[in-house]
């Protein structure tokens, strides 16, 4: 992880696709514990540090996580996160065509708790949730699209799930029918940007996460090309 943001109130991180944001099953040292380290360190505290996990990305996913430093911001961040007042914009790699351009995809998700896995369906279903995204393409090469994707709800593996739904499972997504792997167990997803008003100073907070170093990435988005 790398530190991209940080103030008395929160601390925002670009998380590696391999870093877990809680602890899980695994027993890998989750995200959450790496930047309680990194806090001890730097301001060479004795005590216990205090690090309030406000929502998670998927470990293959790479990207933005923002994390609160105060029970105070905790608070605040949870109901601006579930009132939807945090904007969320993700990039995504993808093989196939999607159908437009540009459009607004509203899905109802059914999560599978044994799988660990959504599945999209175009009208309600008994314990459905409506998911609702937008996505643009942004650039493309011989081989594959880049999209841009706002999400307008958080649902379990939505942007996975909905973009799989209409034929582009995000590359190295095997879950979701992507057909191979990436060689470091990644999918090509990445939480790009957030930006919201600041919960203690209510100042606007925008920031952006470098793609990941590798040759597609860096073949999509530098320069990034207009359509």
């Amino acid at each position: 992880m790398t530190v991209v943001y940080e103030d008395n109130h929160i601390i925002i991180v670009n998380k590696t696709a391999s870093e877990i944001v809680q602890g899980d099953k695994t027993g890998d040292i989750p995200l959450s514990e790496t930047v309680k380290l990194y806090l001890k360190e730097k301001y060479q505290k004795p005590g216990n540090v205090f690090i309030g996990v406000v929502h998670r990305l998927d470990r293959p996913v790479s990207g933005l996580v923002v994390l609160a430093k105060t029970g105070k911001s905790l608070s605040r961040l949870n109901e601006m996160f579930r009132t939807g007042q945090v904007k969320k914009t993700y990039w995504a790699i993808v093989k196939n065509q999607p159908p437009a351009e540009e459009d607004t995809l509203t899905h109802y998700l059914v999560r599978n708790e044994k799988q660990n896995k959504s599945y999209a369906y175009d009208t309600e279903k008994p314990g459905s949730k409506q998911a609702v995204l937008h996505y643009r393409v942004l650039t493309r090469s011989d081989n594959y699209y880049l999209l841009e994707v706002d999400l307008k709800t958080g649902r379990h593996h939505q942007i996975r799930c909905q973009l799989a739904k209409i034929g582009c499972p995000i590359k190295g997504d095997l879950k979701y029918g992507f057909p191979r792997s990436n060689p470091d167990g990644s999918i090509s997803l990445h939480a790009r940007r957030v930006s919201f008003e600041h919960p203690v100073s209510h100042k606007l907070i925008e920031i952006e996460a470098p793609v990941p170093e590798d040759n597609l990435w860096n073949a999509l988005t530098t320069p990034l090309k207009t359509i």
